[in-house]
């Protein structure tokens, strides 16, 4: 029998033991007591589209974050950030992961209620990403009530539609992984330390255990088709190209029904089946609602995009790619929900050129780097080489390195080299090109007018593709490219003959030359400092306002060749020395 052409069936209310009302016309209890959120925009325009809706995974708040999660942040931010550029209502959700067999442990190790546990990593999380200028709208936490509600309403519209069914299960339990894993994805490994043997995980090398209960179990096999015609549809659903190959031929092979809830005995720490509390729901199912918990699941007829679902981009790591890829379309094309548009999947990075792990204590504390580089240099580091297929190894030597060449050699040189001299004014030149007084154009400069029109475009279909590093990159090549620009036309030297020149024509021509060079290289400053904001918010604002960028002249659309006619005189001091300007040496080792 084909489960999918099972009719499901539709029950008005379905009262659980609580007294709580369920079924298609169920309203949360908190719901009912408050007014529903509203997405509040400026226009009518904007009301009627649907916002940009992107999302970091929710973190374990089993121990402190590492590197690795502030990656996933910036990377996520760096993302919403363009989109808000570009002039659209964005939103991003992060959060915590706070149920499960692991947050249970650790808070039993720690001597402490699994709540108050929570509660203070959850808190660290908050932390960092206040500390990264992290832009999110929401901070989810899975232990907040109307996440509790969501994935309870969900369950019960699975059960009513008849994905979910009670039955014995056996097999191979990892509990730091939460993840039951088949026969074939187990192997045996020798511990080199102790010598002990155990049953591991061959994806991710975790101990397993073999695991007997009687659980619920939801269709998972049933999907196989609709999932294949869904990846069929939605060839670039994951991104990069080989791990969306990867989940298709996962799929194609096979799936089993999962697992979706364990025994309270074994497990109390997390949310109730509802109609049964000898059973709490699988922490993955839990999870992965948290996506739609702020977009305001269960939706009143109608208001199911209001708050952006479905999600634009899901930012995971590549070792979270089977839930979020497989399991959880499959759990909302079981509902008939929209699953998310895309899912990029970062490589991780490495420590030793071993993975980051907060099991092996290999990692670095994100505080620690921010504390010690800055919190733009990091975000700027970590976008330019964070790995999108491969991974990246980490390293303080690598920091220094992009620094010194990009940021305080590169871009730091430039800024000061187009706005400190006395001898030209950048306002000036930027009248003159307004007026049609900078003469025609030689070779090198059309040159770079060449570049300067390409630029926004060609970083923009970089970030289409979702590969914010090489956007980034892209960027960065415009510095070194107006660097050499203004080294091969040497304006200073012009400039002094000019003021040495007696002929009146040819000292006109010298300072139009001057006055072109300045203002296609204050043009290159301006625009790559609007396309920098995403990546460094702190220090794009301090470069546009140097070069006298207006508040409301920062925009994507301003992004352009002559895009700006008024800017040109500072609004904020430019240092007495390049030294203190935007970019001054690294006041640290190695």
């Amino acid at each position: 029998m084909n489960v999918r052409h099972i009719a499901p069936i539709v029950s008005s209310r379905l009262t659980q033991g609580t007294g709580k009302q369920w079924g298609k016309g169920w309203v949360c209890g908190s719901c009912r007591s408050k007014a529903q959120p509203r997405a509040q925009f400026s226009t009518s325009r904007q009301l009627s589209e649907k916002p940009y809706y992107i999302t970091t995974p929710i973190f374990y708040v089993n121990a402190a974050p590492h590197v690795g999660h502030f990656y996933t942040m910036v990377l996520t931010d760096i993302h919403k950030r363009w989109q808000v550029l570009k002039g659209k209502n964005a939103i991003l959700c992060t959060g915590t992961d706070e149920h499960g067999m692991k947050i249970q442990q650790a808070a039993a190790k720690a001597n402490t209620p699994p709540k108050e546990f929570c509660d203070l990593t959850a808190e660290t999380f908050k932390s960092l990403a206040k500390r990264a200028n992290l832009s999110n709208d929401y901070f989810v936490r899975t232990t907040d009530l109307d996440h509790k509600e969501a994935v309870q309403f969900f369950w019960q519209m699975l059960k009513e539609r008849e994905y979910i069914y009670e039955s014995k299960h056996e097999g191979w339990y990892c509990v730091s992984d939460e993840t039951f894993y088949p026969e074939s994805a187990i192997e045996k490994r020798l511990d080199p330390y102790t010598g002990r043997t155990f049953m591991a995980s061959s994806e991710t090398g975790k101990e397993v255990e073999w695991t007997s209960e009687k659980n619920y179990h939801f269709r998972l096999s049933a999907f196989k088709d609709e999932l294949l015609e869904f990846y069929r549809k939605n060839p670039e659903f994951v991104v990069p190209a080989a791990r969306m190959n990867d989940v298709i031929k996962q799929v194609s092979e096979g799936l089993e029904d999962l697992s979706i809830s364990r025994p309270v005995e074994r497990l109390t720490w997390g949310i109730r089946v509802p109609d049964d509390e000898s059973q709490t729901i699988y922490v993955w199912l839990d999870a992965l609602i948290n996506y739609i918990t702020k977009a305001g699941y269960p939706w009143a007829p109608g208001n199911e995009q209001a708050l952006g679902w479905p999600a634009d981009v899901q930012v995971i790591g590549k070792d979270i790619v089977r839930f979020h890829c497989i399991y959880w379309p499959a759990f909302l094309l079981a509902l008939g929900i929209d699953p998310p548009k895309q899912i990029l999947t970062h490589a991780h990075w490495t420590l030793n050129h071993q993975k980051m792990a907060k099991s092996t204590g290999n990692v670095v504390n994100p505080f620690f780097a921010m504390d010690r580089f800055g919190v733009d240099v990091m975000r700027y580091y970590l976008a330019h080489d964070g790995g999108i297929l491969n991974d990246a190894d980490y390293g303080n030597h690598f920091i220094v390195q992009r620094y010194n060449k990009g940021l305080q050699g590169g871009l730091g040189n430039l800024v000061s080299r187009v706005t400190r001299p006395k001898i030209w004014s950048v306002s000036k030149a930027v009248a003159s090109a307004h007026k049609g007084l900078l003469g025609a154009p030689d070779e090198i400069i059309e040159a770079q007018i060449r570049m300067l029109e390409e630029l926004p475009g060609k970083a923009d279909a970089k970030m289409a593709e979702l590969n914010a590093g090489a956007a980034l990159q892209t960027i960065m090549e415009a510095v070194y490219e107006t660097n050499k620009f203004l080294a091969a036309v040497a304006p200073w030297s012009l400039s002094k003959q000019a003021i040495a020149e007696s002929d009146p024509i040819a000292k006109q021509e010298l300072e139009n030359r001057v006055n072109s060079t300045v203002y296609h290289s204050a043009e290159a400053v301006r625009i790559i400092g609007i396309l920098l904001q995403p990546y460094m918010p702190s220090k794009a604002a301090q470069l546009l306002d140097m070069l006298g960028v207006g508040d409301f002249k920062r925009t994507f659309n301003d992004a352009v060749l002559g895009g700006d006619p008024s800017y040109g005189a500072p609004m904020t001091p430019l240092g007495r020395c390049a030294h203190d300007g935007l970019f001054p040496p690294l006041a640290v080792e190695t």
